[in-house]
């Protein structure tokens, strides 16, 4: 079927064409094949009800003009249902192959040099941000594709409504298994979380809720927008090593814009990239070898101890990310009178979306399993909301971007 899709978009006879195992393609798949020309790698894209959702895939010329450091496809299709990017062939690793490595196995030397790479890719991204920030219009937010990860896939792209999408198809009226108990979802979407004996204010259900408000694109304009990829996560970078440095680069621009929300731009590289890893969203199985959770539920609410942690190297990826790049971004949006009073919450919003919906974590849905299942459920809460009392990774990552901070 590709080697013929191939040849109807772009007129090649492509030649063994394989298809890659990789668990980090949730709404996609890769592969390589080859032609007379030589050696290349392909990238097909596909989001449900796409033909009635805004915006344009695929637009990495608009990196390249702002000075990003972006591959270039050599063909392209922006169809809806053949979306598809190919480039030459490469022999790089990408960067989420590099990090997984250190989750599994620390190397001072190795973590060190791929912490220097994001730190320049940080500083790169941060220029680009500053010198494209710019008020915008509710409508040429609107417009743009990111939307697609974040409030699209909380409603019925065609008729609006609200719970649709991915929200409804994965989780309401479902059941949810964890170790040693099981929750329908009016159970589930009521219920506040205590993680390692941290209490959060907010239930699942009203973290959904208040993201369908606050996330919706005609909201989203207050902080303006800048040029962006938009969905930088580490299987959409390349790690490219020369004389012992490292140096990173992106492809797959399929959500790149110049009017991205500011606040969005780096949701997806802060979640994805740090705290998704390591193991439990894109191989639960290791996860629930390597990982032990339970969970008691107490009235609504729900108990959970784990002994899931951020490793090394994700832990120094989180500070190069909050002082190389929000903190200065953000308090730039403050010095322009740009910076919304609840910014917080739109960025908890951001993160809490970004596991729970690029793919169903209830277990036996897909690939997840009990423990896998209630460590991401666990995440996004502890991501999305404020704990009562007390503090923890994200409200100390959020305290160290503050721009008000001394």
């Amino acid at each position: 079927m590709l080697t013929e899709l191939l040849r109807d978009l772009f007129k090649i006879e492509a030649r063994n064409v394989v298809i890659n195992h990789d668990q980090y393609s949730l709404n996609s798949l890769n592969g390589f094949f080859e032609t007379q020309d030589g050696n290349f790698f392909f990238k097909f894209h596909q989001e449900e009800g796409e033909e009635a959702m805004s915006g344009e895939y695929y637009r990495a010329d608009i990196l390249a003009r702002a000075g990003l450091p972006v591959d270039q496809p050599l063909l392209m299709s922006v169809l809806p249902g053949e979306q598809i990017l190919v480039y030459r062939r490469r022999t790089d690793p990408r960067f989420s192959d590099v990090l997984r490595e250190l989750d599994l196995k620390d190397d001072a030397a190795k973590r060190a040099n791929a912490v220097a790479a994001e730190r320049r890719l940080s500083e790169a991204v941060l220029k680009v941000y500053l010198e494209t920030l710019h008020p915008v219009s509710a409508d040429e937010v609107a417009a743009e594709p990111i939307h697609r990860l974040f409030y699209e896939r909380l409603i019925d792209p065609s008729a609006g409504s609200y719970p649709g999408g991915r929200l409804s198809s994965f989780y309401v009226g479902k059941e949810f298994a964890f170790p040693g108990l099981t929750l329908d979802w009016e159970t589930l979407s009521k219920c506040r979380f205590s993680v390692n004996g941290i209490e959060y204010q907010d239930s699942i259900g009203a973290l959904f809720d208040a993201a369908h408000e606050r996330l919706n694109p005609s909201l989203l304009a207050d902080a303006g927008g800048v040029t962006a990829h938009g969905d930088a996560h580490n299987a959409n970078v390349w790690y490219e090593e020369q004389n012992g440095e490292a140096n990173l680069s992106f492809f797959d621009p399929a959500f790149a814009g110049e009017n991205i929300p500011t606040l969005l731009a780096e949701i997806k590289t802060t979640f994805h990239n740090i705290l998704a890893h390591p193991l439990w969203l894109y191989e639960p199985a290791m996860a629930a070898e390597r990982n032990k959770a339970s969970a008691v539920l107490e009235g609504d609410l729900l108990r959970v101890t784990t002994d899931f942690e951020l490793s090394p190297v994700r832990r120094a990826l989180l500070d190069v990310k909050a002082e190389m790049l929000w903190r200065p971004l953000l308090s730039e949006l403050k010095a322009r009178g740009m910076l919304p009073a609840d910014w917080r919450r739109v960025i908890r919003l951001g993160l809490f979306l970004c596991p729970t919906l690029v793919m169903n974590l209830r277990a036996g849905a897909t690939n997840h399993n009990p423990v896998s299942s209630l460590i991401g459920f666990s995440i996004a809460v502890a991501a999305g909301s404020e704990p009562v009392v007390g503090e923890d990774t994200v409200s100390r990552f959020l305290a160290q971007i503050d721009p008000d901070r001394d």
